[in-house]
């Protein structure tokens, strides 16, 4: 089986080095909002294709005091419009959680499933949101979330050579420990946002540049 050599003086630096950063939004514990699946998913559904300051500030005001099923079905999707102005596809992603909220409650008794394959039944959940509710809303190991960052920077790494997120994390299953999945989220979201950018990463600043065999990177700094 392929190993990824030098793995733990990796996730060591990069720990390290991006200590000083916010952990992403949708796996960090934000002021005000109680720390459930339900919070969980709802903020992820809110950060796709939206700025983490963005989400953060639509969560709060989404979630202080609807952090349930029921609260968020009392709001017309008007009103949850209103709140969470201006995630983007704000209207559809209003519709989102409220067919949501109805499905929990007519299905799942009000309570977000903690059976991967029943989140992905959800309107709207695909793996990465089942995966981070799995792991941040429910606190379950064994789950691997893998947006655009932790699926473009493993292959500008070397480590594999994938298409797909959904490939990426198949491949990443294979012969990424299963101790650093919890953490690999989180830290590779931060990086990819601070320092491995997608255009014109900055290498120079890198802690882990002489482990990277920069797959595709035309230009650095």
């Amino acid at each position: 089986m392929k190993k990824i050599k030098y793995i733990e003086e990796i996730f060591k630096l990069l720990t390290q080095e991006l200590n000083k950063y916010n952990q992403p939004v949708v796996s960090r514990t934000k002021q005000g909002i109680k720390n459930t699946p339900f919070t969980t998913l709802i903020s992820c559904i809110l950060s796709l294709r939206t700025k983490d300051e963005v989400t953060e500030q639509a969560s709060k005001r989404l979630l202080k005091k609807h952090n349930t099923p029921e609260k968020i079905l009392i709001l017309s999707t008007q009103q949850i419009e209103s709140l969470i102005y201006p995630v983007g596809f704000y209207k559809t992603k209003a519709k989102r959680i409220k067919d949501v909220a109805k499905n929990l409650i007519k299905n799942y008794s009000g309570n977000v499933p903690d059976d991967f394959n029943e989140l992905l039944k959800l309107k709207g959940v695909g793996r990465k949101t089942a995966n981070i509710v799995m792991v941040y809303g429910h606190k379950k190991y064994g789950y691997l979330p893998i947006d655009v960052h932790c699926h473009r920077i493993p292959n500008r790494l070397g480590w594999i050579k994938t298409k797909t997120p959904e490939e990426t994390e198949e491949e990443l299953k294979k012969i990424l420990p299963e101790k650093y999945w919890n953490d690999f989220n989180d830290l590779f979201v931060t990086f990819g946002q601070k320092i491995c950018v997608p255009v014109s990463p900055f290498c120079s600043k890198c802690p882990i540049e002489k482990y990277c065999k920069k797959i595709s990177v035309e230009k650095s700094r």
